[in-house]
């Protein structure tokens, strides 16, 4: 757990705001879900900070289910900053985008480097997989929220 004075900034990518939508039968999601509450507890009594960006908030508006949309919009008024995408993020993006990670996923990334994030978080296995393998590159921590907040509490 981080003991400095200053809060852990974490960004949260759309993947983990949608999960509580997901089959919650299947163990793996459940637990994600779980992890993701208690990551969201953490963030309203503000022992965390949530860091957002306007990429995320322009996805969740792409949400097709209207109230997955409306849920994931309230959740959103939680974020204690939400970095604004301008021409260095943009080639920040360019640039993750050449490791393999796709258009969105790419900004979500440079935005969370661009805020100096403690972590960031994703249930995507797509990035979690590419995050591994070009971790060289990178300049933040991409992890699963279950299995850091085993690490982290």
């Amino acid at each position: 757990m981080q003991t400095d004075l200053q809060p852990l900034r974490i960004y949260l990518d759309t993947c983990c705001l949608s999960r509580s939508f997901d089959d919650q039968t299947q163990t793996r999601i459940l637990w994600e879900t779980q992890a993701i509450r208690r990551i969201l507890a953490q963030v309203r009594i503000g022992h965390w900070h949530w860091i957002s960006s306007d990429v995320l908030v322009r996805e969740v508006a792409q949400i097709p289910n209207l109230e997955q949309r409306f849920e994931v919009n309230r959740l959103l008024t939680y974020t204690h900053q939400t970095v604004t995408t301008e021409t260095d993020e943009i080639s920040r993006a360019k640039q993750l985008e050449t490791l393999g990670f796709k258009v969105f996923d790419a900004l979500h990334l440079a935005c969370a480097e661009s805020a100096a994030v403690d972590i960031f978080l994703t249930t995507d296995d797509g990035i979690l997989r590419i995050a591994k393998r070009e971790n060289a590159e990178l300049r933040l921590q991409i992890e699963n929220p279950d299995r850091w907040l085993h690490k982290e509490l």
